[in-house]
């Protein structure tokens, strides 16, 4: 994922109270289109997709639940007239046969909303599949945010698995992106960063919408998703590579952060949680990438504590 992204689960829940984690998932409301092509399996008019022709590098998500789907690396130009993918995020696209009998249709694997369908042995490139999507069901998130428009937040909690299935229920985040940050080597793998020995410690960094959410209430759901008083460690999993940490991109940022963990301290709390100014973010490989939700599962040493 090459921001995504990221899962990513946008869900819109009640911002004037605490997140029920336990809750089934709501998804984003959609148009009279988008219900027609999402929900009852409907195709837009060739060559009005607003994505068709778009050639800037993200991430593509679903645009019923946000769930990150395709990156922009696997898309070409087939020149059908809709967005064509020859690979997906793993685990992010469902295949089942399509109700023609013929075809085969691609679903979102985290809300089932309609892609659009699935075909191999074209030969338009190397990996001889292209999956044909709907633009209205999917929507784009550029890997060079515009200031204003978007924000990141970068948050070291633990094993990133759990953090980021968290995080992502914020209903203004937008895509939650799993790596590595804070270390001394270039472009790590997952394998290097187990050994404790690079000082990267596993994190996300979230990409929200500042109209919907703050940067401070993601500090306030940070701090209560994870044990912010672990030393290196975070459950059962230890080493440097598990430390809480902040990783602030501003001083705005820092402001807050500190503001949070020095009430928490205040509280009784020893914090172990660190606050340092964000370096090199590389993202995980992509097995990592919305972990739980491709693999229907829930984190083992993560869990919501009210602590605000």
């Amino acid at each position: 994922m090459k921001i995504i992204i990221l899962i990513i689960t946008v869900m819109f829940i009640s911002m004037d109270r605490e997140p029920d984690f336990q809750q089934k998932p709501t998804y984003r409301t959609l148009s009279k289109e988008e219900s027609r092509v999402i929900l009852e399996k409907g195709t837009e008019r060739p060559w009005t997709g607003k994505y068709t022709s778009l050639k800037e590098k993200g991430t593509y998500i679903c645009n019923h639940c946000g769930a990150a789907l395709y990156r922009s690396d696997a898309k070409f130009d087939s020149d059908c007239g809709w967005p064509s993918f020859d690979d997906e995020i793993k685990g992010a696209v469902t295949r089942v046969p399509d109700a023609d009998g013929r075809r085969t249709e691609i679903i979102c694997s985290n809300c089932n909303g309609h892609l659009g369908h699935v075909f191999e042995g074209e030969g338009f490139t190397e990996k001889d599949t292209r999956h044909c999507v709907n633009s209205v069901s999917i929507n784009f998130i550029p890997a060079v945010l515009e200031k204003g428009t978007y924000a990141t937040a970068i948050f070291a909690g633990g094993c990133f698995w759990g953090v980021e299935y968290f995080l992502q229920q914020d209903p203004g985040v937008l895509a939650v992106v799993s790596g590595y940050i804070g270390g001394y080597v270039k472009n790590p793998s997952y394998k290097e960063v187990c050994t404790g020995k690079t000082g990267h410690a596993e994190a996300v960094r979230v990409v929200y919408d500042p109209r919907k959410t703050t940067y401070e209430k993601l500090v306030k759901l940070f701090l209560e998703i994870h044990d912010p008083t672990q030393v290196d460690r975070q459950g059962p999993d230890i080493g440097n590579q598990y430390r809480s940490g902040i990783f602030y991109v501003n001083e705005e940022q820092r402001v807050i952060a500190d503001k949070y963990l020095n009430i928490l301290r205040e509280k009784g709390y020893k914090i172990a949680t660190e606050l340092t100014a964000a370096t090199d973010f590389y993202d995980a490989e992509d097995y990592h990438q919305d972990y739980y939700v491709g693999n229907g599962k829930t984190p083992y040493c993560h869990g919501y504590t009210k602590r605000f």
